[in-house]
């Protein structure tokens, strides 16, 4: 019998940590003038970001495997407990660097870790509704952070304590109810610690590549917007409302997390080629909104990607870490996040670069074109996967 108040407690320590990871996105506006940052500084620190949860999840990302899965999530909302410690001191570009690699690893920890024990928690005959909750509780924590930290930066006195104070007290709270709640699983296996091989079961590798990089395919999308937003609503479309920079950016995650309802709308041969098709349509959307400097575009593309984006996710896990046995499960789930999150990277900090010789919007055009070509002929190799195996 599946326990709920496990699953309440696992699933809000999951959304609770990845909060933490979004809510300086709002505020990077803030730090920019306070601190005189470029655009490059900014979108390298995304690139910190990812690069912590990268080097958590090649680390340690059997951990869960061979010490239980609880242990884990505890280390996880440790750093983000940290983090948060961080982000409390008077700012500078060395304690966000901190603070954001500290986020990363974070992530990285419960990302995988989160991902297998939801899943573990329950019933095998309920495995699908287990990676919907998963994903949900990623993105939704995601969008989450986004618009909490817009919120609070337009309506406090001190947008750069307030939000980070919150989160420190949640994170402890998902503490104390993992430890009440949360399923004892530790196992008696020590820890080895070595830099793992993101290693895949050949029988899933197929579905594993096209999975990753469909779904990576929308992170970068989200990279790309994540990115421009906030720099790109202020200095070319003069909306200064930080609550505005992080209520488009929530939109994607909240449009991840109805990208999982969709699923199960629409044929399973045509999910994710569809969805694909939906990550084209958005890079277009973005390239007219950065071209033209127009806001509706923009909000349609961040509803694209996350549709498109979240019915990969959704067609992803389905075909490689809910099909994996338990003791397998961690190192799978963190080898499909550690793909996402350097396709996440990758355009964060890309576009940051060219903005150097190019400019903000045509930096982002670049990317959206690249984006776009990716999607496309992750679409075009599963439709052509789907023929062989249904001819």
């Amino acid at each position: 019998m599946m326990d709920r108040r496990a699953v309440a407690v696992t699933a809000f320590a999951f959304t609770v940590a990845m909060i933490g990871t979004t809510i300086p996105t709002a505020l990077y506006p803030i730090y920019s003038d306070r601190l005189g940052f470029s655009s490059l500084t900014v979108t390298v620190l995304f690139g910190v970001y990812a690069c912590g949860v990268f080097g958590a999840l090649l680390m340690f990302g059997r951990l869960s495997d061979q010490i239980g899965r609880r242990p884990v999530l505890m280390a996880a909302l440790v750093f983000a407990v940290l983090s948060a410690a961080v982000f409390l001191i008077p700012p500078s570009l060395a304690s966000l660097i901190v603070g954001r690699l500290l986020s990363g690893v974070s992530a990285g920890l419960m990302t995988g870790a989160g991902t297998a024990a939801i899943i573990d928690l329950y019933p095998v005959a309920r495995r699908a509704s287990a990676g919907v909750l998963a994903v949900a509780a990623n993105s939704g924590g995601l969008g989450l952070g986004n618009l909490f930290g817009g919120v609070v930066a337009d309506l406090s006195s001190s947008p750069l304590v307030v939000p980070f104070a919150i989160h420190l007290a949640l994170a402890l709270v998902a503490m104390v109810g993992l430890r009440l709640f949360g399923v004892d699983d530790r196992r008696r296996g020590g820890f080895v610690f070595r830099i793992e091989r993101l290693a895949v079961p050949r029988e899933i590798r197929g579905a594993f590549a096209r999975g990753t990089l469909s779904a990576g395919a929308g992170f970068a999308s989200s990279g790309v917007l994540t990115a421009t937003t906030g720099l790109f609503l202020v200095r070319y479309l003069g909306i200064a409302s930080h609550t505005a920079i992080g209520a488009i950016v929530c939109l994607i995650f909240t449009c991840v997390a109805l990208g999982q309802l969709l699923t199960k709308r629409v044929p399973p041969r045509w999910a994710m080629p569809g969805a694909c098709g939906v990550l084209v349509l958005s890079a277009g959307l973005l390239a007219w909104a950065l071209a033209g400097e127009i806001l509706i575009p923009l909000i349609a593309a961040a509803i694209a990607v996350g549709l498109g984006c979240g019915v990969c996710m959704n067609v992803g896990l389905s075909t490689t870490v809910e099909r994996v046995p338990a003791s397998l499960r961690g190192g799978v789930s963190s080898a499909f996040f550690a793909v996402i999150y350097v396709m996440l990277a990758f355009p964060a900090v890309g576009v940051g670069l060219l903005a150097i010789p190019l400019g903000l919007r045509e930096a982002g055009l670049v990317f959206a074109g690249v984006v776009a070509l990716l999607a496309a002929a992750v679409g075009a190799a599963d439709l052509r996967a789907s023929a062989r195996s249904h001819p």
